[in-house]
Formats: C-alpha cells, sequence, structure tokens
C-alpha cells in the first residue's frame, strides 16, 4: 500500500451495469459485493447516474468497501462542483472514496462543462488547480481526498504521479501496466481496469470479447492511439479486430485464466486490478459471476 493511504485490496469490481438497475438493486449487488470481500467497487460515468449520486448511493449501501469512480468525467461539470462533491462525499464517508477523474477526450462541445485547452494534459492540469483553489465552506474531510487519473499516454500518466495518488488505466493490456509503473515509479498507485468474460466455452467467451475490443477499437480514438503506442496496428483494428487484440485486452475462459491474466498484471507493477465482466446481456447484473470471481480477493 503506497502512502499509508486508502486500502483497496488487491481486487476490485468494475462496472458500467448498474445504470439500468433501480436503486433498490443496486443497493443490494453492492452489499453483496461487498460480502464477496472485493476491496473496491468501481463504476463508470456515462449516460445514467451521475458520479457524485452514484458515491452517495454505493457509499450508503455499505459498510467498509471503497467507492470508486471510473471516472468522473470532468467534461460534466465545472472544478468547483466537482471539488464540492469529493469533499463532501469525503466528509461524510471517511477513507472510503477514491475520485477518479477523466473524460477530457469528448468532442461534442454540447457537453462540455470545461473547454479543451488544446492537450489532454493542459486541460487536465488547469482543471486540478481550479478544483484545488475552489472556494469551499462545507466541513472538511478528516484527511485530504485521495485523486486517481484516467491515464494511458506517458505524458498523463507522469501529471497522474505528480498530481494525483496515481493512475486508473482503462482497455489496456499487460504491457500497459508494465510501462505505466515504469513511467510513474515505485510510489504512485496503479489500479487496472481489466475485462473478463468468464465462460468455459471459449468460443462463445471470445465472441463476447470481441464485441466489446472492436467497440473501443473503431469508436474511441485516445485508445487507438494508445493501442499503436503499444505496437498494434492497422491490421489490428481495421476492418476488424485481430485476435492478438482481442487476447490482449480482455481475460477470457474459465477462472484459471482470469486468475492468470490478474497475476500478470501485478507482476507488470500494478497495486489493485478490478474486473469488468462482460457478458451476452450488458444489461443485467453479472452477480453469477462476481460470485465466482471473488475467490481471487483471496490470492
Amino acid at each position: 500500500m503506497h502512502k499509508g493511504r486508502l486500502d483497496l485490496g488487491r481486487v476490485g469490481v468494475w462496472t458500467f451495469a448498474f445504470d439500468g438497475q433501480p436503486a433498490a438493486t443496486v443497493r443490494e449487488a453492492a452489499a453483496e459485493i461487498e460480502e464477496l470481500g472485493y476491496g473496491a467497487l468501481w463504476f463508470g460515468e456515462g449516460f445514467g447516474r451521475d458520479a457524485i449520486g452514484q458515491s452517495w448511493l454505493l457509499l450508503s449501501a455499505t459498510q467498509r468497501m471503497i467507492i470508486a469512480t471510473g471516472i468522473a468525467s470532468i467534461e460534466r461539470r465545472d472544478p468547483t462542483a466537482m471539488a464540492a462533491g469529493e469533499r463532501s462525499i469525503n466528509e461524510a464517508y471517511p477513507g472510503r472514496f477514491l475520485l477518479g477523474l477523466g473524460g477530457h477526450r469528448v468532442n461534442d462541445a454540447a457537453l462540455q462543462a470545461v473547454p479543451s485547452r488544446g492537450s489532454a494534459v493542459r486541460t487536465v492540469t488547469e482543471y486540478l488547480d481550479a478544483m484545488d483553489a475552489s472556494p469551499l465552506n462545507s466541513p472538511a474531510p478528516a484527511a485530504p481526498p485521495q485523486r486517481v487519473l484516467a491515464a494511458l499516454g506517458p505524458k498523463m500518466l507522469g501529471l497522474a504521479a505528480a498530481r494525483a495518488w496515481g493512475a486508473h488505466p482503462y482497455f489496456v493490456p499487460v504491457e500497459h501496466t508494465r510501462r505505466a509503473r515504469e513511467i510513474m515509479g515505485p510510489d504512485a498507485f496503479l489500479a487496472v481496469e481489466q475485462a473478463v468474460v468468464l465462460d468455459a466455452d471459449v468460443a462463445r467467451a471470445r465472441e463476447v470479447a470481441t464485441e466489446h475490443v472492436a467497440f473501443y477499437a473503431s469508436a474511441a480514438p485516445h485508445q487507438q492511439a494508445n493501442l499503436r503506442r503499444l505496437g498494434f496496428g492497422d491490421a489490428d483494428m481495421t476492418g476488424g479486430v485481430s485476435g492478438r487484440l482481442v487476447d490482449a485486452i480482455v481475460a477470457y475462459g474459465d477462472l484459471p485464466a482470469i486468475a492468470g491474466r490478474v497475476r500478470e498484471h501485478f507482476e507488470a507493477g500494478a497495486d489493485h486490478v478490478c474486473l469488468q465482466v462482460l457478458t451476452p446481456d450488458p444489461t443485467a447484473l453479472p452477480l453469477p459471476e462476481w460470485r465466482e470471481l471473488s475467490v481471487l480477493c483471496e490470492r
């Protein structure tokens, strides 16, 4: 545990699946995830619940587990609003909230509360400066809040090490974890998202994995750029995605196969791995898979 800060454990859950569920169902699922032994529960912010509101919901339904945004989008709220939400949650739930920040690459100006400053690093730097300078009058939390940054490229990883607790890379292979640790040094916290398909039918699992990879490889320019830095090219991302790319991004198959990928991330320098379970029905909560994968919390 770096710098004696939040203890997320080694393995957590990462999910988008709560957005389509009623609050009562989300509460029940979060409570079970905690009882299964996961150290942290991460959720993405898209077009469902607001990240700050979702955090309150999940924290109120659990007792010990860390709730982490993966990520709260800076283009959706100005820095003072983000800082106020961060401060209020940490004051109410000390030691249980981790704010992950990102979302600086959205190109739809109608959605942007914060204009681009010409580069991702400059935009995030100025956003962090504004958060830190926000004139807040609410009660201060007992300890300074912790933040991680969505970081892929070398400059953003460097910023995460310098201005935050660390980084939360998403949609990355093990090689990225190795490079991230080298760039950030030994003291920065590195929490890696790992997509998994837990299905002993390898052919069926690979279909689900391929669909997931194809979406990001075709619709997310920043992910494409990161993959190119890691040695993937047009042959891996144009006219469909290559098997090589699918195998690098998603761990699929039985429990030992997924356990092996998690172990590789730790060997490459990760402090925490949060598992995003992929299923043929993304609207359903993957409770059976979360239950089976919980044995990884004990390793």
